[in-house]
């Protein structure tokens, strides 16, 4: 496991300091690389660590930390979050599909981890996944992919194989329709993009609902290959059985080397 230093980055004038990425090096043949976003007060430390013991030797994991920034149901204190949630302002209503949207924070998230995906090799399949606000920011680039461009209409650079989203909601989802079907290449892009939403059905923080609400809405944006999975007594946290059920599907998504022994 290697990490590399801070980074800053951001679009429309937004400047946001990044913490450690932490990096998980591929011990088989390298065929997909895969940048995964923690949740509210996390690090990429401790996803990199889980991530590192699943049975997927083929992956390489970039596991960012957000910035730190002082958010208001910490009593304002600061800790890392993305950057769509501001430092004004971060409640239950953030964690749903009916929220405020922060685009400008949205697309600098988006942007970030395009960036750290855009110098891969050109033979490796690419894909983004999170936990709660990090599985907002992936389906945030999962439609900015098939769209073609960030919502600010700087073009996408990257192209995607498979988007994961672990106890996440759906952002911008008002307009996403509308924005999928403008093009007939966005259709097929969206048409084309394996998704995969997991979600406690006890989850206390991001409620089950809304994570059911994103997948319909999805799948009748034109993700038709949105695959969702209930979870009984899972409340906002993961468990081996689910992270499991992420390897198995990931692996064969992407078509990976089949583990020996």
């Amino acid at each position: 496991m290697s990490y590399g230093g801070s980074s800053s980055g951001g679009r429309g004038g937004r400047r946001v300091e990044y913490g450690r990425t932490y990096v998980v090096r591929p011990k088989g043949r390298h065929q997909a690389t895969i940048v995964w976003l923690h949740g509210l007060g996390d690090n990429g430390a401790s996803w990199s660590q889980l991530l590192d013991s699943l049975p997927l030797p083929n992956i390489k994991w970039i596991c960012p930390t957000a910035p730190t920034r002082p958010v208001a149901a910490f009593g304002g204190f600061p800790c890392t979050a993305c950057g769509f949630l501001n430092s004004i302002r971060f409640d239950v209503e953030e964690t749903s599909l009916d929220g405020r949207d922060d685009i400008e924070g949205l697309d600098a998230s988006a942007a970030h981890v395009a960036n750290l995906l855009s110098s891969e090799p050109s033979d490796v399949r690419l894909g983004i996944g999170g936990f709660s606000m990090g599985a907002a920011a992936a389906l945030h680039s999962a439609a900015c992919y098939a769209h073609g461009r960030f919502t600010n209409g700087i073009a996408y650079p990257i192209t995607l194989s498979v988007v994961v989203g672990l106890s996440g909601w759906l952002p911008c989802s008002r307009t996403l329709r509308s924005k999928i079907e403008s093009s007939q290449t966005a259709l097929r892009r969206a048409s084309a993009l394996p998704i995969l939403l997991n979600h406690g059905r006890a989850d206390e923080v991001v409620t089950f609902r809304n994570g059911e609400r994103s997948a319909e809405i999805l799948r009748s944006s034109g993700f038709q290959y949105t695959y969702f999975k209930a979870y009984n007594g899972l409340g906002h946290y993961t468990i081996p059985e689910e992270m499991d059920d992420v390897s198995k599907w990931l692996s064969s998504r992407l078509g990976l080397d089949r583990p020996r022994g």
